[in-house]
């Protein structure tokens, strides 16, 4: 996939914050700090166009991007990170589930989780919760990089079995080696409907 541009556009609390629902989108979810701004920000080429944050927890708001003019990537906020206030934890809920509810043009959700960590129940409610909703879903492992390969598959293959999974629905990913950049994009592409930049 080439990527010829890729703007931010605003952040949103509410839908009435939301950009015009014009074109299709993508959203990214995840546990705080597993790596999804470095997802987002390999699969477009660029090295900081989402912020990316050593303290887990700062993405408090649903991020909109621009991609070639064309689609919209949605960076919602990361859960899980128990140093969050709680007012802004119990926010973040209901923020997400709305967006994920009423946002017509989505298309589907990239659910990120680090390799080297076995889904919890946050992780194994949102993928029922997606699967209810119907809500076509990519799932990423990252940090893939941190394992190596004979761990990589082995790790894969328990997420598979905890998540009730085939593991080749796992795609491994790492943004330091770029690991599984175009086995995300193919889902993705697929998704959106559109053909390649």
């Amino acid at each position: 996939m080439i990527v010829t541009s890729a703007e931010f556009v605003k952040s949103a609390v509410t839908p009435s914050h939301y950009p015009p629902g014009e074109l299709p989108e993508i959203a990214f979810a995840g546990r705080s700090n597993v790596g999804k701004s470095s997802l987002i920000n390999t699969l477009i080429n660029r090295k900081r166009l989402v912020k990316t944050s050593s303290t887990p927890g700062r993405t408090q708001l649903i991020n909109f991007f621009l991609i070639n003019k064309a689609f919209l990537f949605t960076d919602l906020p990361g859960y899980g990170y128990a140093k969050v206030p709680k007012s802004v934890r119990e926010k973040w809920g209901p923020m997400v589930e709305t967006y994920l509810s009423e946002r017509g043009t989505l298309k589907g959700i990239v659910l990120i989780m680090d390799i080297r960590r076995l889904p919890g129940h946050e992780e194994l409610n949102f993928v029922d919760w997606l699967e209810h909703a119907n809500i076509p879903t990519i799932l990423v492992l990252t940090k893939a990089d941190k394992l190596s390969k004979t761990k990589q598959i082995r790790q894969q293959n328990v997420m598979a079995e905890s998540l009730s999974m085939d593991k080749d629905d796992l795609i491994l990913f790492s943004a330091k080696s770029r690991q599984g950049k175009d086995r995300v994009w193919h889902p993705i592409k697929a998704l959106l409907d559109i053909p390649s930049f």
